[in-house]
């Protein structure tokens, strides 16, 4: 218990380094409307404590190229596993982990783990401390899906992308969100520029706060973002549906190629590691 003590405390420290930094080098646009929640009943985390293992209370995976055998509806290259090649829990740290092999038809591995059936909220602060790997082709991501997905098909049952990024785009970040009249490329998205730093490079604080009529976006404790119902009829010329009104459930994915980042090239290096250093979610 001692150096579990030891451990949070170090991430509390070096967290507060980090949001510290960022307020003094960064700031919103003070022209957008913001409004910062406050969620502070802490009522799910993982630390990652448990060596060797994903705590099964907590997580599941995705398995393979997708329903449909179609690369997740991305055209991604990847298979997906639950092998600890790809997916491990090391030193406090959840590790996915790509590779360039053959294995199932495919030509790369990765993983998918989520929280379906097992941890599902509406509403609250969902955030995780990552570092990301680089090159062309990679696209980790840390997002929500409603739970009622099986019933509702996407988007009709919502999408929300805490952090988003493009491996040959070390500076920046996609958040987003994706319903009826806003999915995929129509989806209502913004991206974020690190100065003088790289995702690739350390850890950032990825996190979003979620009412019952907008999300707010974060890097670092930084508001960048803010999607609210009035922002999706604006965006949607009337037509978009606001559908975050239901549990959602947490995926961590590191996917390979695909519609958005496209396939790796020549220099793009294997295997790299989405490193994870926990994720927390928290009520008002």
């Amino acid at each position: 218990m001692d150096s579990i003590f030891r451990k949070i405390m170090i991430k509390l420290i070096g967290k507060s380094l980090v949001v510290l930094t960022f307020l003094m080098l960064t700031s919103c646009d003070p022209n957008e409307a913001q409004r910062v929640a406050s969620f502070d009943n802490l009522v799910m985390q993982d630390e990652f404590d448990i060596e060797g293992t994903l705590d099964s209370n907590l997580w599941t995976f995705d398995l393979g190229k997708g329903p449909g055998n179609d690369g997740w509806g991305n055209n991604e290259l990847q298979y997906y596993t639950d092998r600890t090649e790809n997916v491990t829990v090391e030193n406090g740290y959840l590790l996915i982990t790509a590779k360039e092999e053959a294995f199932n038809g495919a030509n790369y591995t990765s993983a998918r783990i989520k929280t379906e059936g097992l941890f599902e909220q509406a509403y609250g602060r969902f955030e995780a401390r990552i570092k990301v790997p680089y090159g062309k082709g990679y696209w980790p991501a840390f997002w929500l899906l409603g739970n009622d997905c099986g019933q509702n098909i996407w988007p009709q049952c919502g999408e929300i992308d805490i952090m988003e990024y493009l491996g040959n785009m070390p500076t920046t970040v996609f958040g987003s969100a994706h319903g009826p009249g806003y999915a995929a490329g129509d989806a209502i998205s913004k991206k974020y520029v690190l100065e003088n730093d790289r995702f690739d490079t350390g850890f950032h604080v990825f996190g979003m706060e979620w009412a019952p009529d907008y999300i707010n976006y974060y890097v670092d404790d930084v508001l960048y973002q803010q999607i609210t119902k009035q922002n999706v009829l604006e965006e949607t010329n009337g037509e978009g549906q606001w559908v975050f009104d239901h549990p959602f459930y947490i995926i961590l994915n590191v996917a390979i190629g695909g519609n958005l980042p496209g396939s790796p090239n020549t220099e793009t290096v294997f295997p790299q590691t989405m490193i994870v250093d926990y994720v927390r979610v928290y009520q008002k």
